[in-house]
């Protein structure tokens, strides 16, 4: 495979990561209860905008690239660590499954970079801005199961 269908192909994994990860925030932010629960909810919420934006970026990039934005029926889904918890009081179970999706979108990025180094400046340029948006996130739910598991061992709410 020549390299710029191999960009194209790993952009379309990263827009579906993130399309998948939209409807997972979705689905927690929503369906989360609890009295350590609300951050986390409003952290999710405000994070399916940003995904959306990550989303279109990658589709138009695709385009540009001359391949074809994917549509639902093309896209896998294998997010298991992320789906709504049975307890939908069990915040550290969804703040885990957000840590894991970041580090699989991290890991993604990476390698999209280095793939583009020396050949796609634009693209590497876009994915790099994405990046550090995604070590963001994963910095600030790695805040969130810190102090989830210091609550949890002292049995108080904060």
């Amino acid at each position: 495979m020549d390299k710029a269908k191999e960009i194209v192909t790993e952009l379309k994994k990263s827009y579906a990561i993130e399309l998948e990860t939209i409807q997972n925030y979705l689905a927690n932010s929503i369906d989360l209860n609890g009295v350590n629960a609300e951050k986390v909810k409003k952290s999710l919420e405000a994070e399916i905008a940003l995904k959306l934006k990550h989303a279109r970026r990658l589709a138009k990039r695709i385009r540009v690239l001359g391949g074809r934005v994917p549509g639902s029926l093309e896209l896998p889904r294998d997010q298991k660590l992320l789906q709504p918890p049975l307890d939908s009081e069990d915040v550290t179970a969804v703040i885990q499954g957000v840590i894991r999706t970041e580090e699989v979108a991290i890991s993604q990025y990476q390698k999209i970079i280095n793939l583009t180094d020396g050949l796609d400046y634009l693209t590497q340029d876009m994915v790099i801005d994405i990046l550090s948006e995604e070590q963001e996130h994963h910095r600030l739910f790695l805040g969130f199961l810190a102090g989830n598991q210091k609550v949890r061992s002292s049995g108080v709410a904060e």
